[in-house]
């Protein structure tokens, strides 16, 4: 009987190497679309089988979000399990800031009963990450932290976009001396929702006055205290952006505390549209993130890698939506 090719044929007629024919026959990852079709062409006409379907990674998934589960994160972690649930797979759940100083990712490969991982703003450095992926360990990343490489999957919010929006809303009710609370300089989110604030001043003809911009960590307190900084300067912003809906809300608190009206005298505006967006007097204007979105498109992502699936699109990013409240209004006359 005529046996079928041998992978070195496959190899000599496709013209490629004989380790990149057994990755294809294999079906495994680090092929590009094009050497994968010209493999498959010579084992057809050559009368030989195509790859071997591997069978899914079977076992529960591990969530790590080292935060305290609330308004953001609880959004995330909540849509993540409901999703989970619906595809038949068990949850173990690391959470908790106390979680932050658990050395885990390293261990996940070799721990019984996990298939697969989802990390949300993972606080380890992207090398912690890399070195998961090149241990052929399938996890997608929620909103990462840092810059991770192409062929990590990841899903977050269009910060860029999200806050160019925002800002653009100002300088059209003209806002020139915009305030900016930001995140932490070392988080991607940050870099991205900076960018485009800038952008949209450039569209103004402004220019970001570093005096009006402080970073910090984007909570209640932080949102207070750089907001009372910003305002005691001689010539106050007439307008203040924050990295979140929390540190906004502790700007209006520092407004109301020097007696300054919102939006009459400053508008104040957030980013996420948490719960809080709404119970805040005035309302906020603010970008909301499709969270729930996020949670639901991790898990999709996850269930391809542990179906041993080729994710041509890893980072994805998506839409947000300006909501424009109570809390901003036209600049003041004459400021």
């Amino acid at each position: 009987m005529r046996q079928g090719p041998t992978v070195r044929d496959i190899a000599s007629h496709a013209g490629v190497s004989i380790a990149t024919v057994s990755r294809v026959l294999n079906d495994q990852e680090h092929v590009s679309p094009g050497t994968r079709e010209l493999v498959q062409q010579a084992i057809d006409e050559l009368g030989g089988r195509g790859p071997r379907r591997r069978p899914a990674r079977t076992g529960a998934v591990f969530l790590r979000c080292p935060y305290l589960l609330t308004d953001y994160f609880g959004l995330i972690v909540s849509s993540i399990a409901e999703t989970l649930d619906l595809h038949g797979r068990q949850l173990v759940l690391n959470a908790g800031e106390a979680a932050q100083q658990l050395p885990v990712l390293s261990s996940l490969p070799s721990r019984p009963g996990i298939g697969g991982a989802i990390v949300v703003l993972p606080p380890e450095p992207g090398t912690e990450l890399v070195a998961l992926q090149e241990a052929g360990f399938p996890f997608v990343v929620v909103d990462p932290r840092e810059q991770v490489p192409r062929d990590i999957a990841a899903v977050s919010a269009a910060h860029f976009a999200g806050s160019r929006s925002l800002t653009a809303h100002l300088t059209a009710h003209g806002h020139r001396r915009i305030g900016l609370l930001a995140g932490p300089d070392n988080w991607l989110a940050s870099s991205a929702r900076r960018a485009g604030h800038v952008s949209a001043l450039a569209d103004a003809g402004v220019l970001l006055d570093p005096r009006l911009s402080i970073a910090g960590e984007p909570t209640v307190r932080f949102g207070f205290e750089a907001a009372r900084q910003l305002l005691s300067q001689p010539t106050r912003p007439t307008a203040l952006v924050a990295f979140n809906d929390k540190a906004a809300s502790g700007a209006l608190a520092a407004a109301a505390q020097l007696g300054l009206r919102v939006p009459e005298d400053l508008s104040i505006a957030g980013f996420d549209d948490i719960d809080l967006a709404q119970a805040t007097r005035p309302t906020l204007t603010t970008v909301r993130q499709p969270l729930a979105e996020m949670g639901r498109i991790a898990v999709g992502l996850l269930m391809r890698l542990l179906d041993h699936h080729r994710l041509d699109a890893l980072h994805v990013e998506l839409a947000t939506e300006l909501i424009i409240r109570d809390s901003t209004g036209p600049a003041p006359a004459g400021q």
